[in-house]
C-alpha cells in the first residue's frame, strides 16, 4: 500500500463478542466454513520462502515477484481458472540515498517514489517553512515569503504530494520536505516519473513540527534514486462459469516494496483472494461470474491496476458490477476498517460511485454480526488499487487492517493491542515478514472477503438492481411465459388471417 510515541499495552485482542447468526445466500455461508485460516497462512510462508531465496523482496519485474505471480497463477490454472497474464510497462526505482540533516543533527527520511535525486552528497540551503492551513504549499500564496534557491518544508494534507512539491518547485524551491498531519512518517509517492520536479521526500509529524521552529537554518537534502523502464505483469482469473456481463471482481496488489518481503503488505490480501478463489472453484454454482486480479507495481503507483482498467472497453468497464480491493488485512497491531463508500464519515474524499456504501455494509454486517469486531469507516484516500475502478465508476469497497497510522487509546481498547503504535510498525520495511502478521485479523478478514464474494456471486440486486438466486429464476421463469404467451397469440392472429383470406 503506498515516530511513535511511548505505547500504552493493552494486551491481546478482546474475545469477539458473542454475535448472531448472520443470514446470507448459501454460496457465502459454504465460502466462509471452506476458506481456512491456516490455508491462507500457509500461502504466506509460500511468498516469504520466495522472498528469502530471491534477494528478500518481491517487487515489481524482480524474480521475487515474477515467483510470486507464478504461485498464484499455477494453482489457479490447476483448479481451472482461466488465467491471463496481463503485461504492462512502468518506471522502476529503488532508493540510493535518504539523509536529512538540519544543523549538524540527521533527521529522519523517506524518498517519495518518482522523487528527482539531488546531486551527490545532496543540496544544501536555507529551510523555508511553508505557512500551515487546511491547503498548505497547494497554492502558488503559500510560497509569498520567498522560497526561491530553498528547501520547502511543508504540512501534509489538502492536496496531492505531486502538487506540493511542483507548487514549491514553481516558487523557486531546490527541494521539498513534506511532514505528516499525523502522528508517524510519511512515505509517499508523486505518482509518475514525469510529476517530480524537485527533489522531495516525508517525515514524521514530531520532526516537522521540530524544524517548523528553525526557518533560515541550513539544511542539508540527500535523496538518491535508481530508475529504469521495465516490465511486470497482472495476474487475472475468472470463472467458467456465471453471466459475464455482470462480473463480481475481488483484487489485491501482489507486489512488496524494494526494502522487503512484504508479507502483510501485501502477502495477505493476496493470500487471502487465493485461497478464496480455490474454496470457490472454476465452475461454482453462482449467477455471475468472478474476476481476480493480483496486481504489480502498486508500490510504484498504482501502475498495474490503472493499466488493467484502462485496457477496457467501455463495455468491457460495464460488464464489472463492483470491485473489492484488499491490502493489508492482517497487521500486527490491527484495526478493522471498511473502506467508508457511502461518506457517512465525512472524511476526506467523499463517497465511493453509487452502490460502494452497500458494498461497505455488506463487510461491516458480516465482521460485527457474524463475528462480534466492530468496523470502523477509512477514507477512499486513493493509496491502493480501488483508485482507477473508482475514477471509472465502478462501485467499490474493501477492508484494510493500518498501516503506518498510530492506533489510538480507543481503538486498542476495542481491538486489543497497544495505543500510540502504528498499527504495521514494519509497513514498507524489511521486518514485514512472515513475524508481521496478525493470523486472528487474517482470519476474520478471510472470512469476511469469502462471505461478501458469496453475497455477490450469488445477486447484485442492491448494487445495481441485477437480480439473482430465486429473483433472477422467477424473472426468467416470467420472461419465459411472456415470450410462450406472445408466441401463442401471435399463431392465433396468423390462424385467424389465414381463415380470412380462404373466406
Amino acid at each position: 500500500m503506498v515516530m511513535a510515541t511511548a505505547a500504552l499495552t493493552v494486551g491481546m485482542a478482546p474475545a469477539a463478542t458473542a454475535a448472531p447468526k448472520l443470514d446470507g445466500p448459501a454460496l457465502a455461508r459454504q465460502l466462509v466454513n471452506k476458506v481456512d485460516g491456516a490455508n491462507v497462512n500457509r500461502h504466506l510462508i509460500a511468498l516469504q520462502r520466495i522472498s528469502d531465496a530471491n534477494g528478500g523482496r518481491r517487487a515489481a519485474s524482480t524474480e521475487g515477484h515474477k515467483k510470486s505471480a507464478e504461485y498464484v497463477a499455477t494453482k489457479l490454472e490447476q483448479a481451472g481458472f482461466t488465467v491471463t497474464r496481463q503485461e504492462f510497462p512502468f518506471t522502476y526505482a529503488e532508493t540510493l540515498a535518504e539523509e536529512l540533516t538540519v544543523a549538524g543533527a540527521d533527521v529522519p527520511i523517506i524518498i517519495m517514489s518518482y522523487s528527482p535525486s539531488t546531486p551527490a552528497g545532496g543540496i544544501t540551503a536555507p529551510l523555508a517553512v511553508v505557512p500551515v492551513d487546511e491547503t498548505s504549499g497547494c497554492e502558488a500564496a503559500d510560497y509569498a515569503g520567498g522560497v526561491t534557491g530553498k528547501i520547502a518544508l511543508i504540512q501534509r494534507g489538502g492536496c496531492s504530494f505531486a502538487q506540493k512539491q511542483a507548487t514549491a518547485a514553481e516558487a523557486g524551491a531546490v527541494g521539498a520536505i513534506v511532514y505528516n498531519n499525523v502522528p508517524g512518517p510519511v512515505n509517499g509517492t508523486l505518482g509518475d516519473p514525469a510529476a517530480g520536479k524537485i527533489p522531495t521526500g516525508g517525515i514524521t509529524q514530531a520532526d516537522g513540527q521540530a524544524l517548523a521552529g528553525k526557518a533560515g537554518a541550513s539544511v542539508t537534502l540527500d535523496l538518491r534514486a535508481f530508475q529504469e523502464a521495465r516490465t511486470s505483469y497482472n495476474v487475472i482469473a475468472e470463472t467458467k462459469t456465471g453471466r459475464k456481463d455482470n462480473v463480481v471482481m475481488l483484487g489485491s496488489h501482489l507486489d512488496s516494496v524494494t526494502e522487503g518481503p512484504g508479507i502483510n503488505d501485501n502477502g495477505s490480501g493476496s493470500a487471502a483472494l487465493l485461497e478464496t478463489a480455490l474454496q470457490l472453484g472454476s465452475k461454482p454454482k453462482a449467477n455471475n461470474a468472478v474476476r481476480f486480479g493480483w496486481w504489480s507495481a502498486e508500490e510504484f503507483g498504482l501502475v498495474g491496476s490503472t493499466y488493467y482498467v484502462n485496457s477496457l472497453t467501455f463495455e468491457q468497464q460495464l460488464d464489472i458490477a463492483l470491485y473489492y480491493n484488499y491490502d493489508m488485512i492482517a497487521s500486527p497491531n490491527a484495526a478493522y476498517f471498511a473502506y467508508d463508500g457511502d461518506n457517512s464519515d465525512g472524511v476526506g474524499a467523499g463517497a465511493g460511485p453509487y452502490g460502494s456504501g452497500e458494498l461497505e455494509k455488506t463487510l461491516v454486517d458480516y465482521l460485527q454480526n457474524g463475528k462480534g469486531v466492530p468496523v470502523e469507516g477509512t477514507d477512499f484516500t486513493g493509496r491502493s488499487d480501488y483508485g482507477q475502478f473508482i475514477a471509472v465508476g465502478i462501485p467499490s469497497g474493501g477492508l484494510f487492517t493500518g498501516a503506518e497510522g498510530v492506533k489510538t487509546a480507543a481503538q486498542a481498547a476495542k481491538w486489543g493491542g497497544s495505543a500510540n503504535v502504528p498499527y504495521d510498525k514494519c509497513y514498507h520495511q524489511a521486518c514485514d515478514n512472515l513475524g508481521n502478521i496478525d493470523r486472528v485479523a487474517l482470519d476474520r478478514n478471510s472470512d469476511a472477503v469469502a462471505w461478501a464474494l458469496g453475497v455477490y456471486a450469488t445477486s447484485t440486486e442492491n448494487i445495481n438492481g441485477v437480480p439473482g438466486g430465486k429473483a433472477a429464476k422467477a424473472k426468467a421463469v416470467r420472461a419465459a411465459e411472456r415470450s410462450k404467451q406472445r408466441s401463442l397469440t401471435a399463431s392465433v392472429h396468423a390462424d385467424d388471417h389465414h381463415g380470412a383470406v380462404a373466406a
